[in-house]
């Protein structure tokens, strides 16, 4: 098999800053911040002529990672972040937190929304979608654990 991991989900966003303490608070550690630019990153993405910040964040148990993106150059050119959750094309990120009702209560105070409402599925997770920073839609899931008999 050639393929290794999965290795970074890229999000642009318009506030670099808002989106890192946004993630920071839902639990992802800053793991660098910089700008790339020039010829050689156009031809990766096709832009030509680029110049954008990033910021690379990765969770706590160092398996995933999130690219946060600020374009300065070219402009951006679209907004999907009204989409609804069954537009077509990447949509959104989840992430499975200990406690959904306190990391709601955390992610509130960073303007965070809830979409619809927290739902159980089966025995299995509590889920929610929420529109984060700049109306970007972040799914959470609390895997339930099976009660001990007292």
């Amino acid at each position: 098999m050639s393929l290794k991991r999965m290795d970074n989900v890229g999000i642009v966003v318009e506030s670099l800053d808002a989106a890192i303490s946004f993630f920071a608070e839902l639990g992802l550690k800053l793991e660098g911040r910089g700008t790339i630019e020039g010829e050689w990153a156009g031809r990766v993405t096709g832009l030509g002529n680029q110049r954008v910040e990033i910021a690379m964040l990765v969770t706590p148990d160092g398996h995933s990672r999130l690219e946060l993106s600020r374009f300065l150059t070219p402009p951006v050119v679209a907004d999907h972040r009204n989409a609804p959750v069954n537009a077509l094309g990447y949509l959104r990120v989840m992430f499975t937190v200990d406690d959904i009702d306190d990391t709601l209560v955390r992610l509130r105070s960073r303007g965070a929304q809830l979409v619809g409402e927290v739902v159980q599925y089966e025995e299995a997770y509590r889920l929610c979608y929420i529109r984060g920073p700049e109306g970007l839609l972040i799914g959470l899931a609390e895997e339930l654990r099976p009660r001990d008999p007292a």
